[in-house]
C-alpha cells in the first residue's frame, strides 16, 4: 500500500466543502475555548499564541470553502496551525493552567484549555484530511475505523480485567490471599492472557486467519533492528525527560513505581515479564491489529499516528498518579514512543521488532527505579 495520502475527492465539491466546514467550526470552537482560557498569569501570553493560531485555522478553512485557496494549501496551514495549538495548549497546561470553567446551571467544572487541546488535536486530522482532498465519505469512514480501534483497545483492558479474575479464583482455592509477589505473577499472567484473548476474539471477528499476525523468525537484520529501536527509545526517553526537566516540566509516575519501590524484589517478577509478556502482547494488539488493521483506511503513516493515539489513550489509567499537568506530559512522552514502535513494524513488518523493543526498553526503565 502506498505511503501517500493524497486522494482524488469522489463524493463532489458539496462533500469536499463538509471536510474544509468541519474544520472551520472545530478551529472556531477552539478559539472559543482558548479565550474562556484566557488568564492574567504567565501563560496568558501562550495562550494568546494558541488564539492565533486557531484563527489562522480558522481562516484557511473557510478560504478553501468558498474556493479562495486551494485544499492541497488550505490543508498545511489548517493543520500546521493547530498543531500549534495543541502544543502551546499543552505546555500551559503542564505549567498548572486548566482554565476552569462551571458549566451554567451545574455544579461541573470543566478544563476549557483541556477541551482545547483535544479540539485542536482533532482540527489537526481534519487539516490533515483537507490536504489529502479526501471526501466527507473518506473522512467519516476514517473516523469510524479510529473509533472501533479506540473501543477495541478499551475491550482489552477489560479482557486483562476478566482473565486476572479466573486466574485468581484458582490460586485463592489453592492457597488463599496471594501475596505480593503470586499477585504480580497474575497480574502479568491475565495481561497476556487478556490481550491475547481480544486479539484472537477481533481477528476471528473480522475472518483473518493466523496469516494476518507478522511473526518471522528473527534474523540479523532483524535483531539489528530491535538493538536500534531499543536504544532510540531510551535515548528518546532520556532526552525528552532532560528536557522537560529543563523546561520545569514534571511527569507523574506510572501506577508500578510506587509497587517497585515498596518491593524491590518484585522485579525478578517484573523485568522478565515486560520483555516476554507485556512487550510482545501489548505490541499483538496495538500494532499487529490495531495499527494493521487501519492500514486499510489509513497511508502508513497515518496508521502509525492514530494507532499511538489508541495506545496512548489506554494508558491514562496507568499514568493517573498526578495532576493533569504530569499526566499529560508522560502520556505525551509515550505518544512519542509509541510513535517510534509503530514506526519500527511499519518498516519491518515482523511483530517480534516492536514487541522485543517494547519490552527491552520498559525492563531498563523498571530497573532503573531501584537505582
Amino acid at each position: 500500500m502506498s505511503d501517500s495520502v493524497r486522494r482524488v475527492d469522489d463524493g463532489g465539491p458539496a462533500s469536499a466543502a463538509a471536510v474544509s466546514s468541519l474544520g472551520a467550526v472545530l478551529s472556531a470552537v477552539t478559539l472559543g475555548f482558548l479565550f474562556l482560557s484566557l488568564t492574567r498569569g504567565p501563560e496568558s501570553a501562550v495562550i494568546w499564541g494558541g488564539a492565533v493560531g486557531a484563527l489562522v485555522a480558522t481562516g484557511a478553512f473557510l478560504a478553501s470553502r468558498y474556493g479562495l485557496l486551494e485544499r492541497a494549501v488550505a490543508g498545511p496551514i489548517g493543520a500546521g496551525s493547530s498543531l500549534l495549538v495543541v502544543a502551546l495548549s499543552a505546555f500551559a497546561i503542564m505549567q498548572g493552567t486548566l482554565g476552569s470553567v462551571v458549566l451554567p446551571g451545574l455544579e461541573w467544572s470543566v478544563s476549557s484549555l483541556f477541551a482545547a487541546f483535544f479540539v485542536g488535536a482533532g482540527v489537526v486530522g481534519v487539516g490533515v484530511a483537507e490536504y489529502a482532498h479526501l471526501s466527507g465519505r473518506e473522512l467519516v469512514d476514517r473516523l469510524t475505523l479510529t473509533v472501533e480501534m479506540i473501543a477495541l483497545a478499551v475491550v482489552g483492558l477489560f479482557g486483562m480485567s476478566i482473565a486476572y479474575l479466573f486466574l485468581e479464583l484458582p490460586v485463592m482455592l489453592a492457597v488463599g490471599e496471594p501475596t505480593a509477589t503470586q499477585q504480580m505473577t497474575l497480574e502479568y499472567l491475565s495481561t497476556g492472557v487478556g490481550l491475547g484473548a481480544v486479539a484472537a476474539g477481533y481477528l476471528a471477528y473480522r475472518e483473518h486467519d493466523w496469516s494476518f499476525i507478522d511473526l518471522e523468525w528473527p534474523t540479523r537484520w532483524t535483531v539489528a533492528w530491535i538493538v536500534v529501536g531499543s536504544l532510540l527509545i531510551i535515548g528518546v526517553n532520556i532526552g525528552a525527560s532532560s528536557l522537560m526537566t529543563f523546561a520545569g516540566i514534571e511527569g507523574s509516575e506510572h501506577s508500578l513505581t510506587q509497587d517497585i519501590l515498596e518491593n524491590p524484589s518484585l522485579l525478578v517478577i517484573i523485568v522478565p515479564a515486560m520483555v516476554l509478556i507485556v512487550g510482545p502482547f501489548e505490541e499483538l494488539l496495538y500494532r499487529n491489529v490495531v495499527q494493521k488493521s487501519l492500514y486499510s483506511t489509513f497511508s502508513r503513516t497515518g496508521a502509525v499516528v492514530v494507532a499511538s493515539v489508541v495506545f496512548t489513550l489506554v494508558h491514562i489509567i496507568a499514568y493517573a498518579t498526578a495532576g493533569a499537568g504530569e499526566i499529560l506530559a508522560s502520556l505525551s512522552l509515550l505518544f512519542v514512543l509509541s510513535l517510534i514502535l509503530g514506526g519500527l513494524y511499519a518498516r519491518t513488518e515482523n511483530l517480534l521488532v516492536p514487541a522485543l523493543a517494547h519490552g527491552c526498553y520498559n525492563a531498563v526503565v523498571v530497573s532503573f527505579v531501584v537505582l
